[in-house]
């Protein structure tokens, strides 16, 4: 098993997409000024894709536009197409995640194309990307289910992780989109994942729909991932995936990895401030566990 685990966190954008309240751009930079002040050096801050799908997302450029960038961060942007690749690269993103769907049904409502053109489509987004010093990450999307389809086929998946190593992506996710993983599928299909991409860092994605992230997390750590994605507070979801709800919370997971041995980098009372926040700015009560009850406590004696 890995000995440290990279969080990278995205409740800034994953996190508030599916959210009903619509926060102004200054307040998403305090969240993302908070999760930097806790120790978080990844995160997915913005996504460049049509504002009138998900309009939570239509400040992306001004959010780019307000964060350092000699912080240390990377800072990355979400993108659907080569336009929101190339609306991301004008923003100054030094980092994109393309996203792969890994059923037909599911790539039509998110993406709106199948899922053979979005495999071609990353192919050109890393022949602009690497001229332009930005790397590119792919998510494979609903990698254990389909909200459309049903289970999603592991070969199907495995197939995406072979085109997105063939196209140069420097880092594969599986993403559990509407939270129907199981640890032992979990296992089964990052294992799937490195015999079809040896040379590719991979990633985990979880969402907690139904009360398993934790467990998968745990899971992926155990066979060899040592990205994991969190979201603070575990807000978030998917809006074109109904019922889809919650990632896993950045700070259950940062408590639970820290508590096994395992270095994350994040001080976990700041993340449980950052969660707070959160919750506050949204202006109600947010799923994270350990943002409720705090850290493991002090001694009473």
């Amino acid at each position: 098993m890995v000995q440290s685990v990279e969080m990278v966190e995205v409740s800034a954008r994953d996190g508030l997409q599916n959210e009903p309240e619509m926060l102004a751009t200054e307040v998403k930079l305090e969240m993302i000024r908070r999760a930097v002040a806790c120790g978080l050096r990844r995160m997915e801050v913005a996504s460049f894709v049509n504002p009138r799908k998900v309009p939570q997302m239509a400040d992306a450029a001004e959010v780019m536009a307000g964060l350092p960038r000699d912080d240390g961060v990377t800072y990355i942007a979400l993108a659907l197409n080569r336009r929101g690749f190339e609306r991301a690269a004008e923003a100054g993103a030094r980092e994109v995640n393309f996203v792969l769907a890994a059923s037909e049904a599911f790539a039509g409502r998110n993406s709106g194309a199948s899922t053979a053109a979005l495999a071609e489509a990353l192919e050109e987004v890393v022949q602009l990307a690497s001229p332009a010093g930005i790397r590119v990450s792919a998510t494979v999307s609903v990698a254990f289910g389909c909200p459309f389809e049903g289970e999603t086929p592991p070969a199907r998946v495995t197939e995406l992780v072979r085109r997105a190593a063939g196209a140069g992506a420097f880092e594969i996710a599986l993403a559990d989109t509407i939270g129907v993983a199981d640890p032992g599928r979990v296992r089964a299909l990052f294992a799937d994942a490195r015999a079809a991409a040896p040379d590719v860092q991979l990633r985990a994605h979880f969402h907690n729909t139904r009360n398993t992230a934790l467990a998968n997390a745990l899971a992926a750590v155990e066979a060899g991932v040592h990205v994991i994605d969190g979201s603070l507070a575990g807000i978030g979801g998917c809006p074109f995936a109904p019922g889809a709800a919650g990632n896993v919370p950045t700070e259950d997971l940062v408590y639970m990895f820290e508590r096994m041995g395992l270095d994350t980098g994040v001080d976990l009372d700041g993340a449980i401030d950052a969660a707070r926040f959160i919750g506050g700015a949204l202006g109600k009560s947010t799923p994270g566990m350990v943002s409720r009850a705090g850290g493991f406590p002090a001694a009473a004696i």
